[in-house]
């Protein structure tokens, strides 16, 4: 029988220290389910709320990329039971509206997040709510660990290249931005079949890039100069560019990076000024190029990708740089105020 405390990591304002405390374990909803956390990754979403970039209710308990197993069902739950092992998107549908039913929960108007709007998964324990929409069995195969390294970055990787861009053998892909999103979009599209152009500024994270497959590195921080290495690398233009930093300068050469007819993923968090960040929409309307957001994926878009890690084909566990407990979470969550921190890869807490 579970405790009526738990351990949780919170921070009481915008750029405080997070520190760990002693909280009543949530309740479960009616159509939820308490989750009991093995292992949750620390993401720079997670920063950002810190931050005050994004506004979240104080005190909060960040953490939105999790594995765990059912602790408890919540009444009219039909399709998880108690023990079952489990993970969910970061963006958790309502499970009613058009866009649930579509299969679009990503884009749910009456979403709710795990760290933004209510207490997310740096504790014990996590609420999900409307459960047997939002929770995702694991297979056997795919341990906490990987799991969690599959939270936002890696799942919303996936789907920008699958979803959005169609990307297939021989697809040649840019992705601005060697971060825990970009190096995953890099493993997923050569896992797919594509040649990837690497950018970014850092050489450890190029290093990185390489690793996981980039057939071309571009080490500059001059947009100008990233386009003009980009069409190079890429015979006059990648089919599809992705922005996994989220920036007015990386958005705009990763625009400026395609040929005819391609496709830019914004994937990257465009925040403050960046919100309104100018594109050429003079080359998108003479190219006819396409260009769309990326927000995560629903829990319904979860099968195929677990299908390619539990296979071998994907291995988001070789992303994670460090293991560490809610302490350390909290430590690599103040680490990402230092850029170069993206490079030692995803940092994953065992509650």
């Amino acid at each position: 029988m579970r405790t009526s405390f738990m351990r949780a990591l919170r921070y009481d304002e915008v750029g405080a220290l997070p520190r760990i405390d002693r909280v009543p374990v949530p309740d479960c909803p009616p159509g939820g389910a308490l989750v009991r956390v093995e292992a949750t990754g620390v993401c720079r979403s997670d920063w950002h709320a810190w931050q005050g970039h994004e506004i979240v209710p104080l005190p909060q308990t960040p953490g939105h990329e999790f594995a765990g197993t059912v602790a408890e069902i919540g009444d009219g739950v039909g399709r998880f039971a108690v023990g079952a092992r489990v993970t969910a998107p970061f963006v958790n549908g309502c499970g009613t509206c058009a866009w649930c039913r579509a299969g679009d929960a990503q884009v749910c108007p009456d979403q709710n997040q795990p760290g933004f709007t209510h207490p997310g998964s740096f504790a014990e324990y996590v609420v999900v709510r409307a459960a047997d929409f939002n929770l995702v069995g694991l297979p056997d195969q795919v341990d906490a660990v990987a799991a969690a390294a599959l939270g936002c970055r890696f799942a919303t990787a996936y789907r920008a290249l699958t979803g959005h861009a169609q990307v297939g053998p021989g697809t040649e892909v840019a992705v601005f931005g060697c971060g825990g999103v970009g190096l995953s979009a890099i493993m997923i599209a050569v896992a797919l079949g594509a040649r990837v152009t690497a950018v970014d500024r850092s050489a450890a994270a190029l290093d990185r890039a390489r690793e996981f497959g980039a057939a071309g590195t571009v080490r500059s921080a001059d947009p100008l100069d990233q386009v003009a290495q980009v069409v190079a690398a890429t015979g006059g233009g990648a089919q599809v560019s992705v922005d996994a930093l989220g920036s007015a300068g990386t958005a705009d050469a990763a625009v400026r990076s395609l040929r005819r007819r391609g496709t830019h993923v914004q994937v990257g968090l465009m925040l403050g000024a960046a919100a309104a960040a100018p594109l050429p929409w003079d080359r998108v309307i003479a190219w006819e190029l396409t260009v769309v957001g990326s927000h995560g994926m629903a829990a319904a878009g979860y099968p195929p990708m677990l299908d390619l890690v539990a296979a071998g084909r994907l291995g988001p566990a070789q992303l994670v740089g460090s293991v560490t407990d809610l302490a350390g979470a909290g430590d690599a969550l103040v680490a990402m105020s230092d850029p170069a921190a993206a490079a030692a890869g995803i940092v994953v807490a065992r509650p």
